[in-house]
């Protein structure tokens, strides 16, 4: 079996044995437009653009392969943060001052010291480097992940981050404030830093990307899959509380 078959196998099992609405989502990060697989749908080729929240909607709900470089989101700030096009920061701290997103110029410059602490201080001053992702259900891939994106309701994420945390090596620890949750922190963060990321959806995901209101999620670096698979429902021995949860009944 080839390492795509093994993923593929991974999110039957994961969306079997958690009961999931949805399909977990694979996202591969692209340099260039040629690798986009000819099964790939691009908004762009029909004249419109989408958000990447939206992009991962199709793929979960839909069992889409989507493609989507800066011709194809309408969102601005992500493409920029994504460094799909050269934007300079200070750029693109006026924008979303303009946008209100923040309080201030202040608050805004607090935000993204605190992203480029995680990223490296140069990440906006580098060259662009990737061009777009493609994402599709990982039950159907066509290629091998960078990161993996799971979408639950509380239990099914709890299960996801007590399997991360089984060995306590692969702990989430993150950081939440609403914007730009599962396009940041639910794909970009986990391959550019080699970190599972809990993911409160905000406002975009919601109104824009159909976020349920009792869904969050976990992004994933896309090898970590195995590891929550090795490790799902094995917390607590017998007494784990399993997906329908065992509720203590006296």
């Amino acid at each position: 079996m080839n390492i795509i078959e093994d993923y593929k196998a991974c999110g039957e099992k994961l969306y079997h044995q958690l009961h999931l609405s949805t399909y977990p989502v694979a996202i591969k990060y692209i340099k260039d437009k040629d690798e986009i697989p000819e099964d790939a749908v691009r908004p762009s080729i029909f004249g419109q653009k989408l958000a990447l929240c939206q992009a991962f909607r199709q793929a979960r709900s839909w069992g889409m392969t989507v493609a989507m470089t800066a011709e194809d989101n309408f969102c601005t700030p992500s493409t920029a943060i994504h460094r799909w096009m050269p934007v300079e920061i200070d750029d693109l701290i006026e924008s979303q001052v303009k946008q209100g997103w923040h309080k201030d110029i202040d608050a805004e410059k607090r935000r993204f010291k605190a992203l480029t602490g995680l990223l490296g201080n140069d990440y906006f001053s580098k060259p662009v480097d990737y061009c777009g992702f493609v994402c599709a259900p990982l039950t159907q891939i066509s290629f091998i992940p960078d990161a993996i994106l799971i979408y639950g309701n509380g239990l099914q994420i709890t299960h996801v981050i007590q399997a991360l945390s089984y060995e306590h090596q692969h702990v989430p620890i993150s950081k939440f404030e609403g914007f730009e949750e599962s396009c940041v922190k639910g794909g970009l963060m986990p391959f550019l830093t080699q970190q599972p990321e809990v993911v409160i959806p905000g406002a975009g995901d919601r109104s824009f990307g159909a976020v349920s209101d009792d869904e969050i999620a976990v992004g994933l670096p896309a090898n970590l899959i195995f590891y929550v698979m090795d490790n799902l429902f094995k917390t607590g021995g017998v007494m784990n509380i399993g997906y329908p949860m065992k509720q203590i009944l006296p």
